[in-house]
């Protein structure tokens, strides 16, 4: 039996009658901008910084045309400048560069958020999520509502300068928005709360290192890894994130890496780890999540067209972003 159809015969929320489905409240949608930010400096392999130019030759647009959504894409963010703080060579490779354009990503998503828009963030490497979420959750407190993180990827991106095997910033994201002590002056002059790790949703995880498994663990982070996705469906893990969440008092950010992905379907990606999400599992997250009225921040991050295979996983994200926003089989 397939994890989809083992999905849809879960003895939980996910065998939703017909009579509630009817009765869910439409979405409110809020107005989409798109923004790149072509950084790959946080990465181990060079090449993430062309995602943003390959998700829009993919048909990002065009995609949103055909939703009727007022889209707009603000074009690529450049930083101001080498952002100073002090001992960057400990915080890992290219701190003072990395430190830059999560300062320009942070100030630009703050800015949308403030104009009550809907922000779409495109990488570039998920070290870039520093910016864009940091941002979301300045917000979300400025507003009164809970923030809840979704972070979909295969990794945890959970390590710290002293436990990262690599020294690669997008592997020690988390860790910068928990609030780690060293980490924090990759994004001075910007107050943002640290976030509530039991609020973080870490969701198609696959690989962790050893450390960085226990520290998941210890600061309380709900790990959905694939064994649950597997065991439990999509449906019935995204349910039980989601169900009883007020869209008016809560702001989610999804944080989406496309090797979460099966490298079968998404091979453009620098860390593609085997055994991923299926098609239909990660679009079915994003139609429960288009559904669910919740979402307020986005990000897609980590393509690398140059280790695609003629566009695929482009054309993957431009897809993924349309089911977020609303395109469906048929009308629900």
């Amino acid at each position: 039996m397939s994890r989809a159809v083992m999905s849809c015969l879960s003895p939980s929320p996910s065998a939703e009658p017909a009579q509630r489905a009817l009765e869910r409240p439409a979405p409110t949608l809020r107005a989409p901008v798109a923004f790149g930010v072509p950084c790959g400096a946080g990465a181990g392999v060079p090449g993430t910084e062309l995602g943003p130019a390959a998700a829009r030759l993919a048909g990002l647009a065009a995609a949103f045309e055909h939703l009727d959504l007022p889209f707009r894409d603000d074009g690529d963010l450049t930083p101001e400048g080498l952002a100073p703080h002090p001992r960057r060579a400990a915080l890992g490779r290219h701190a003072e560069i990395i430190a830059s354009w999560i300062r320009a990503a942070h100030d630009h998503s703050a800015a949308l958020l403030q104009q009550g828009q809907c922000p779409i963030m495109l990488g570039g490497d998920h070290a870039l999520g520093m910016g864009s979420v940091s941002a979301a959750a300045r917000h979300a407190r400025e507003q009164g509502r809970r923030f809840i993180l979704l972070w979909i990827d295969a990794h945890a991106d959970f390590n710290t300068p002293e436990t990262s095997p690599s020294g690669n910033l997008h592997g020690m994201s988390l860790q910068f928005l928990a609030g780690h002590p060293d980490l924090a002056n990759l994004l001075p002059g910007r107050n943002f709360p640290a976030l509530r790790m039991s609020d973080v949703h870490l969701i198609g995880a696959r690989s962790l290192d050893r450390r960085e498994r226990e520290a998941v663990a210890e600061a309380g982070i709900r790990c959905h890894d694939m064994r649950a996705i597997d065991e439990f469906g999509v449906c019935a893990l995204l349910r039980g994130i989601l169900d009883g969440l007020d869209p008016a008092e809560t702001h989610v950010h999804v944080s989406f890496d496309l090797d979460v992905v099966d490298p079968g379907l998404a091979p453009g990606v620098g860390t593609p780890v085997a055994g991923g999400l299926s098609y239909r599992e990660a679009h079915l997250l994003m139609e429960m999540l288009h559904e669910s009225a919740l979402v307020r921040s986005v990000d897609f991050v980590e393509l690398n067209p140059m280790l695609d295979h003629a566009g695929q996983t482009a054309r993957l994200l431009v897809d993924l972003a349309a089911s977020l926003f609303g395109k469906t089989i048929i009308r629900r």
